[in-house]
């Protein structure tokens, strides 16, 4: 009998520890850490290529929230994974009201197949050892346990919650319970008694058993998040629970409303031990554990000159980091934004982060350059009443019909073809040309070209913040209210 499976990919979580690479608005699983691929992309071709001779892989249904929608869906079309739907979270309620929405759409044509569950922001090192582990979970799962992915300790992490299971059969173990992000001692503890593992927060279970569970658990999350999926929206891929009522939903995780309640329950759960190399890349530590490393222990990502370091972690993206006589560093740069952290200390990068939230600063949320639906714009200068922007508007696309009230904007083309909606004027606009738009002036700029297009925009006026727009008509969804 062939399984059919239905992959389920939270993609939510800030990924506060590895600021300034991950900000609020380019969270840390859609950034590439360890390989050509994001952890999202790598994350959803790691579940889809589970498909085997007796397992039927359906299209994934991701989680995510309404800022990053666009983020995940052309994440996606850039490694040929079409989603069966992108379900949108209009504000954060933790992972348990998130699979309850997944479960619920898995099984609204009358299926039942059996979720595969995982985080967007982790990796594997070993893609064979994943499949091997995760297909016996698999068929376990289909007989109606629940079961929990835990990964053989290498050191006595403080990081990680832990599991406690003890070997009855193979090839899966009996969960005795679940325990907390423990201190130092304790871990040492778990790692010399053994029969601890890492919970590694996937799990594998038929959307029918966890509907079953979260009622009879956390009946008030099951009876918010029916009423929420209720009221649902859908807009060609994306789907929107009822605001209003996703709201009213209590915040809990998977395992505190379920797991941590099914040993004992009439529930059974097991758990299967995954030995494949996985990390959460959690903060910058764990990202220096997952890379190559050379003679010295040091890992170097971008234009990097060193000398006479040891042990030490450089990612630069836009300019030379050169360093002399560290060892133990954590050295992060970006266009706006430095980070030099004891490597032991990167747990501690989120006070930064609490600190920048507070001062309402925008590196909290966004890095200089912002991705759009449309393409993307780095602000590469501003002063006093002017900004200076580079944008790429992808083919085929556009921005909104909008308007300014403070201030003006003049376009200059450097690449490609730009089709300008200037008031009642069109213009189409090659290198090397330009137009302005004034103050108030109704306005879009399209690509309809087969290239990017890319131009230079200077704005000049009294407030140049992004709230400053008023759109008209989007093919996004973003009109004004």
């Amino acid at each position: 009998m062939t399984d059919l499976i239905k992959p389920v990919i939270l993609c939510g979580g800030s990924g506060t520890r590895l600021w300034p690479l991950s900000r609020a608005g380019f969270p840390k699983q859609f950034l590439c850490l360890s390989g050509e691929e994001s952890l999202f992309q790598d994350a959803a071709k790691r579940v889809m290529a589970l498909s085997c001779e007796d397992v039927d892989v359906y299209a994934p249904l991701v989680v995510t929230n309404e800022e990053h929608r666009f983020l995940a869906l052309e994440q996606l079309r850039e490694i040929d994974i079409t989603p069966d739907a992108v379900l949108l979270e209009p504000v954060g309620r933790n992972t348990a009201p998130a699979l309850t929405l997944a479960a619920l759409a898995a099984v609204e044509n009358g299926d039942d197949p059996v979720l595969v569950v995982t985080s967007a922001d982790q990796t594997v090192a070993d893609a064979g050892a994943f499949n091997s582990t995760m297909l016996d979970a698999i068929r376990q799962a289909a007989e109606g346990t629940i079961v929990i992915l835990g990964v053989t300790p290498a050191r006595p992490e403080t990081g990680y919650g832990y599991i406690r299971a003890v070997v009855e059969s193979a090839p899966t173990l009996v969960v005795e319970r679940f325990v907390e992000k423990p201190d130092e001692a304790t871990a040492v503890q778990y790692l010399a008694e053994g029969g601890y593992y890492w919970n590694a927060g996937m799990f594998v279970l038929k959307a029918s058993v966890w509907l079953q569970a979260i009622e009879s658990f956390r009946p008030d999350i099951a009876a918010t998040t029916r009423a929420a999926w209720d009221q649902r929206s859908s807009d060609s891929a994306f789907v929107r629970p009822g605001t209003a009522e996703f709201a009213a939903i209590p915040s809990d995780s998977i395992d505190y409303a379920v797991m941590e309640r099914c040993p004992g329950s009439r529930f059974p759960i097991r758990m299967a031990r995954l030995d494949a190399g996985w990390s959460d890349l959690g903060a910058w530590d764990a990202v220096w554990n997952v890379l190559p490393k050379d003679s010295n222990g040091n890992v170097y990502v971008g234009d990097v000159l060193a000398a006479d370091c040891h042990n030490t972690l450089v990612h630069g993206t836009s300019r030379l980091v050169a360093l002399v006589g560290v060892q133990g560093l954590v050295v992060v740069e970006t266009p706006d934004a430095v980070l030099v952290a004891d490597q032991s200390r990167g747990q501690d990068v989120k006070h930064i982060v609490n600190a920048l939230q507070q001062q309402k600063r925008e590196e909290h949320t966004l890095h200089r350059k912002v991705h759009r639906p449309w393409g993307w714009y780095d602000s590469v200068d501003e002063g006093e009443r002017f900004k200076v922007k580079r944008i790429q508007v992808k083919p085929g696309t556009s921005l909104s019909l909008q308007k300014h009230h403070h201030r003006a904007e003049h376009w200059i083309v450097v690449k490609g073809t730009a089709e300008i909606t200037n008031g009642d004027k069109v213009l189409l606009l090659t290198e090397n040309q330009s137009a302005y738009i004034p103050v108030g002036e109704v306005h879009r700029l399209a690509n309809p070209g087969t290239i990017p297009l890319e131009i230079i925009e200077v704005q000049s006026g009294s407030y140049l913040g992004e709230d400053d727009i008023v759109r008209f008509e989007d093919i996004y969804g973003r009109i004004s209210s």
